[in-house]
């Protein structure tokens, strides 16, 4: 009964040798890290699906005037602006963090991608250490330079 029960042992060995390999996994995407911490968001709010563009410039009045070009998660987003993100100090080259934020619709809405233009402006902006910002959504980021003086 022993070498019956060895016997069974090394031919399902054997079978179990002859199987394929797993294949090794595929590697993980690279998570963008930011230096800048999110904002706690509103009830109801989240940030954009992407961004695809986005422009900076001063206005007369001084203020920093901010605009892109992003896409929403579905129809029905409103109240679209920017959120700056808070920063344990300054960052060293200059270009600010802000995540791209809308309402989600209260009620059903269709999901499907949808084109939105974001507006806004930042009054209080550190002049003299701002050379750009970088706009975050929940899939990537685009960064839009200062113009120079």
């Amino acid at each position: 009964m022993r070498r019956v029960l060895v016997a069974a042992g090394l031919s399902a060995l054997l079978a179990l040798s002859a199987c394929e390999q797993p294949k090794e996994a595929a590697p993980l995407p690279v998570v963008a890290k930011y230096s800048g911490r999110q904002q706690q968001f509103y009830a109801g709010q989240e940030q954009l699906h992407s961004v695809a563009s986005a422009t900076v410039s001063v206005s007369k009045s001084g203020a920093l005037e901010m605009t892109a070009n992003a896409t929403a998660p579905g129809a029905g987003y409103s109240n679209l602006g920017f959120m700056r993100r808070i920063y344990a100090a300054q960052p060293k080259d200059g270009v600010y963090e802000l995540d791209v934020v809308g309402d989600k619709p209260a009620g059903a809405a269709a999901q499907v991608v949808t084109p939105a233009e974001v507006k806004g402006a930042w009054d209080a902006y550190p002049k003299g250490r701002l050379k750009g910002v970088r706009l975050i959504t929940n899939t990537g980021s685009v960064v839009a330079m200062l113009p120079p003086a």
